[in-house]
């Protein structure tokens, strides 16, 4: 299929796009790589009067370290993070990620802004840097805000984003000496969404852990305090105290009432949990 009709504009800057966003009241859509956007025009799963193009925009291109964080603008690609064009204050985790997003072509073009506001549960980005406690700021004509990411995505395909607004940079705090990361997903081929994720980000030093349960149906489950996983105590040995049963009872709340699908889940994130303690 091909998309419906539309109008097309490639602002200079951002605050052009922004005034084109706030003059179309609700009826354009923003598109940057388009591997999101491109396949649902195709479809006719949307069908704006007008494609604001902001490829083009450097405002959104930044990359840099300021103060304790990484400041993304929304359009660094999967690859530049890969390819190690940005800094890393992960200490290798994004790098980890971005290279096992879908393929290379679509790592190339796709942005981590993008793949934000697309707001796809099953998408990486979502889930690991919900772990990692980025934040993401917001614009529009009006002003900026900020928001941790794990509040940012409210549903499947659905996003905090307001009428007019745009995601404008992501802050990933540096990650301590001390902490591990894990971050596993299960895909019926390589490339494709995953039909699980789970994530973690543990720092067995402060007795702390984020961690994230992703590519639900809705949005991904986020546990900032996670003792209750590990025995009611995260210390150096939490491998071995992971227990299942809780991360089983949490998916069971979130309305996962398949046990076969539960387990998979649990099952992903326990491989996650056991590469960070690698």
């Amino acid at each position: 299929m091909k998309p419906a009709p539309f109008a097309y504009e490639r602002p200079r800057d951002l605050d052009a796009a922004l005034s084109m966003l706030a003059a179309s009241s609700g009826s354009a859509k923003i598109i940057a790589g388009g591997q999101s956007l491109g396949p649902m025009l195709n479809l006719r799963l949307v069908q704006p009067e007008l494609i604001v193009d902001i490829s083009g925009l450097a405002e959104l291109k930044r990359a840099e370290v300021s103060g304790n964080e990484l400041v993304l603008g929304a359009l660094v690609t999967h690859a530049d993070i890969e390819d190690g064009r940005t800094a890393d204050v992960t200490r290798g985790a994004m790098r980890g990620v971005a290279a096992n997003i879908a393929y290379r072509a679509v790592r190339n073009r796709g942005t981590i802004g993008g793949s934000l506001s697309h707001a796809d549960p099953a998408a990486d980005w979502i889930s690991s840097l919900a772990a990692l406690g980025a934040r993401v700021t917001l614009r529009s004509l009006g002003g900026a805000r900020t928001m941790p990411v794990a509040a940012f995505v409210v549903g499947a395909l659905e996003s905090a984003l307001h009428a007019g607004e745009i995601v404008e940079a992501i802050h990933v705090p540096m990650r301590s000496a001390s902490s591990h990361w894990g971050y596993a997903k299960s895909c019926r081929k390589t490339g494709e969404f995953a039909h699980a994720i789970g994530a973690v980000l543990i720092d067995p030093a402060v007795a702390s852990a984020r961690v994230v349960i992703g590519a639900i149906d809705t949005a991904p489950i986020v546990i900032t305090d996670a003792a209750e996983l590990f025995s009611g105590r995260i210390a150096a040995d939490y491998k071995q105290r992971f227990d299942a049963s809780v991360a089983d009872g949490l998916l069971a709340k979130a309305g996962i009432d398949d046990a076969a699908q539960r387990h998979i889940h649990v099952s992903v994130l326990k491989r996650a949990v056991q590469e960070a303690a690698a």
